[in-house]
């Protein structure tokens, strides 16, 4: 809510600028005219001189105006697209107690209607995420360790020599909110 106040306090202080230099200028272009009319050089060339200097004035504050009005557009359509980022990243240990339970499922022999509405809960709470732009990184083992995505947990002695500094395993899954980071995959890397 401060955020959104200086926001609101730095727009009418820029309007109230803009429309200052602008009547500045206003003012300085009648005293040009009234001073040409007069025939005074030395008055109509200080004048004129004056006149630049608030049109330059003008035209800076009109182009800090408009850098302030395109930031501040951008910074408000950032924050609506990571308002809900707080919430999801709770969530996110809910999907990964499901996929817990949803391995432990698979293992037992009697599968019954249990099971089928456990993974009709699961699918439609991953599809709810889906939708708020939650998307879970792919990733198997094998893949280069990159830092900007994965959190490295271990590193263990490479099973095969094409492993070394690649993943070994997926811990647990990490997740992109609209392409940014909101969780980094643990992961175990080979040595």
């Amino acid at each position: 809510m401060k955020q959104k106040e200086d926001i609101v306090s730095e727009n009418n202080s820029s309007t109230e600028n803009l429309s200052e230099g602008a009547e500045n200028m206003a003012e300085t272009a009648e005293k040009v005219s009234a001073s040409q009319e007069t025939g005074s050089d030395d008055a109509v060339a200080k004048l004129q001189n004056e006149l630049g200097e608030q049109k330059d004035k003008f035209i800076r504050l009109y182009s800090e105006f408009e850098n302030f009005r395109r930031r501040t557009a951008k910074e408000k359509l950032e924050l609506i697209q990571s308002a809900n980022e707080q919430l999801i990243v709770k969530l996110l240990p809910v999907v990964d107690d499901f996929s817990r339970a949803e391995k432990a499922f698979q293992n037992r022999e009697n599968k019954d209607q249990d099971l089928e509405g456990f993974l009709l809960i699961h699918n439609k709470f991953k599809k709810v995420l889906e939708q708020s732009g939650v998307k879970a990184m792919d990733i198997k083992a094998g893949t280069e360790f990159d830092a900007d995505f994965h959190e490295a947990i271990t590193q263990i002695p490479a099973p095969d020599e094409s492993l070394k500094g690649k993943i070994v395993d997926v811990i647990e899954a990490g997740y992109l909110l609209n392409d940014k980071v909101i969780r980094f995959a643990k992961v175990v890397v080979g040595s």
